[in-house]
């Protein structure tokens, strides 16, 4: 077990609706001392089990973050509408024609890249809300050309994966902008047998002396939040990638700032483990 669950099971202070991120479950703890005439007994321990809820509320997160950029998307194409409208209305039918088309071709390229790459529905939404989500925040977000996905890894675990590490590096290029343009970059590619999956940040970087700790629960650069709030994120990340059977490793980036994250999830070792699923139901 984690260190952070074993102190809390033994700990001699109460604890509520504590979540712990273990190798394959999300965990909720309640402890409570049990005394006898003055002598400490030990702890009542109650676990609830809510890794199905946490990948069901990462998936509700998705739709929502989706449907709140499609509605600033709807507020952005009225804008463009009445611009169009009114270069009709002063004789400018060519650049009217002109600037409706421009906008048009740019949103229907990315559009039919992720679709086109991407043969999960629930990816190709995430990845569609995510770049309008980051756009609404000043940030460009990059879908690499030869990005494949062809849905051989579980949906729930890769929207884990890319949702929290995509909303991470948003948080960091944001962090990084002052001296450069924000910019998050997301590829995928099928390699050696293994799904690979990068997303970079054109952030401050990562101090290589606390890669160890990022996957654990509670590790944040945010001042704010907590081990519940703020600092779940990567270790749900970790937990999804363990499991997988894969790994993930954090570098610089080319450039010399920012953070890579690379993530390899084995697909036979996956397809594996669906069949032996198979038979045994």
């Amino acid at each position: 077990m984690p260190e952070e669950l074993v102190e809390t099971l033994v700990s001699a202070v109460p604890r509520s609706d504590e979540i712990h991120v273990g190798d394959t479950r999300v965990l909720v703890v309640n402890t409570s001392p049990v005394r006898s005439r003055d002598r400490v007994m030990g702890n009542v321990v109650t676990l609830r089990d809510h890794t199905e809820l946490q990948a069901l509320t990462g998936e509700l997160d998705t739709v929502r973050g989706f449907a709140e950029s499609l509605r600033s998307q709807a507020h952005e194409a009225a804008n463009r509408l009445h611009t169009v409208v009114s270069l009709v209305e002063l004789g400018r039918s060519e650049q009217a024609v002109e600037f409706a088309t421009a906008e048009l071709a740019s949103a229907q390229r990315l559009t039919d890249r992720v679709v086109g790459s991407v043969g999960e529905p629930v990816l190709a939404a995430l990845l569609l809300g995510k770049s309008a989500e980051a756009g609404e925040r000043g940030v460009e977000l990059v879908i690499g050309e030869d990005t494949v996905i062809e849905g051989a890894i579980e949906p729930r675990d890769l929207v884990t994966i890319l949702g929290n590490l995509i909303d991470n590096a948003v948080d960091a290029a944001i962090e990084g902008a002052a001296d450069r343009p924000p910019r998050v970059g997301v590829s995928a590619r099928e390699e050696d047998g293994a799904l690979v999956l990068e997303v970079s940040d054109s952030g401050p970087g990562v101090d290589p002396s606390a890669v160890p700790a990022m996957f654990r629960r509670g590790w944040t650069t945010k001042a704010s939040g907590g081990p519940v709030g703020h600092g779940l994120g990567l270790a749900l990340v970790g937990q999804a990638v363990r499991r997988n059977g894969g790994d993930v490793r954090v570098s610089a980036s080319g450039s010399g700032r920012g953070a890579v994250f690379t993530v390899r999830l084995p697909l036979a070792a996956r397809a594996a483990g669906s069949r032996r699923g198979d038979g045994e139901a």
